[in-house]
C-alpha cells in the first residue's frame, strides 16, 4: 500500500509539474486571434507556427543559442577541469592550511552575484574583456568551479588510499596517478557536475545581463528578458519564446539522463 501511494504522489507531482509547460506549450502554437477568442486555457485546434518563427527571426534566436551552447559547454568542462584540481590538491594532497580554503571556498558558494556584479564589471572593463563571451566563460568558471572544489575535496578525502599506493608503487607520479586513478574512479561524480554546470550556466541571466551588451553576444535568458523587457510581443510569441528557451535544456537533461543515474547510483552503492 505504502508504495502505491507513494507512486500515485510522484504521478500526481509529475502532472503538477508538466501543467504549466503543458499550456505554454498550447499557446505557442495558437493565433493570436485564437488566443484572444479562447483564452490561455483552451487546446488549439490546428498549429499554427507563426508565434515561433517571429520570434526566432526576431532575436536572431539561432545565434542566441549557438552563444548560450559556447558558454555553458565551455563552463561545464573547465569548471569540471578546475574542481577536479583543485580537490585532488586539498583532498587527497592535503595541502597546508586545508581547512582554511575550504571555507573560503564555501563562502564564496554563499555570496550573491548581486554582491560581485560591480567588482566584476570593474575586472572585465580593465581588462578590456567586457561585452565578450570570454568574460562570463571565466567568471562562472571560477564560480561552479568553487561550488565543484567544496563538494570533490569531501568526497577525495574518503579515496580508497589503497590505489593510491599501488599507484605509487608503480612509479607513477602525482599527475599520472590523478589522470589515471582519481580520475576514471570519480568518473559518475564528475559527470553530474557536468550535467549540472551546464544547466546552471545556461539558466544564467543577471551577470550575462551585464556583461553581455551587444546583441550578438548575448545568450537565450537574455534575450528572452530584454525582448520580453521592451513590451514588443504579444501572449503567443511570449509562450514561444518561453518553449523555445526551455527545450533545449531540456534536451541536454534527457541526453544526460544516463549520466545523472550513473553518478546517483554510484554515490548510492559507495
Amino acid at each position: 500500500m505504502k508504495r502505491h501511494a507513494v507512486l500515485w504522489s510522484l504521478i500526481v507531482l509529475a502532472v503538477v509539474m508538466l501543467v504549466p509547460f503543458v499550456i505554454v506549450a498550447m499557446n505557442a502554437v495558437k493565433s493570436p486571434a485564437e488566443y484572444a477568442n479562447g483564452g490561455p486555457i483552451t487546446p488549439p485546434t490546428g498549429i499554427d507556427l507563426h508565434g515561433i518563427i517571429d520570434f526566432w527571426q526576431r532575436v536572431d534566436f539561432g545565434g542566441k543559442l549557438l552563444n548560450s551552447f559556447v558558454i555553458s559547454g565551455s563552463v561545464a568542462v573547465l569548471a569540471v577541469v578546475v574542481s577536479v584540481l583543485n580537490a585532488y590538491a586539498l583532498g587527497i594532497g592535503r595541502i597546508r592550511g586545508r581547512t582554511w580554503i575550504m571555507v573560503a571556498f564555501l563562502v564564496a558558494n554563499t555570496l550573491p552575484q548581486e554582491a560581485l556584479v560591480y567588482p566584476l564589471y570593474f575586472l572585465a572593463n580593465e581588462t578590456g574583456l567586457y561585452d565578450t563571451q570570454l568574460s562570463v566563460i571565466l567568471i562562472f568558471t571560477i564560480i561552479q568551479g568553487a561550488f565543484g572544489t567544496y563538494l570533490l575535496s569531501s568526497t577525495y578525502t574518503e579515496f580508497p588510499g589503497e590505489l593510491l599506493e599501488a599507484a605509487r608503487i608503480d612509479g607513477a607520479n602525482k599527475l599520472q596517478t590523478l589522470w589515471r586513478i582519481v580520475v576514471p574512479v570519480s568518473r559518475p561524480t564528475l559527470g553530474v557536475l557536468f550535467v549540472f554546470f551546464f544547466i546552471w550556466t545556461w539558466n544564467e541571466f543577471f551577470l550575462p545581463l551585464v556583461l553581455l551588451i551587444s546583441n550578438e553576444n548575448q545568450t537565450v535568458t537574455v534575450a528572452l528578458g530584454v525582448l520580453q523587457g521592451q513590451r514588443m510581443m504579444d501572449a503567443t510569441m511570449t509562450s514561444a519564446s518561453a518553449l523555445l528557451g526551455v527545450v533545449p535544456a531540456i534536451a541536454f537533461f534527457l541526453i544526460f539522463q544516463r549520466t545523472l543515474t550513473r553518478g546517483i547510483t554510484a554515490g548510492a552503492v559507495k
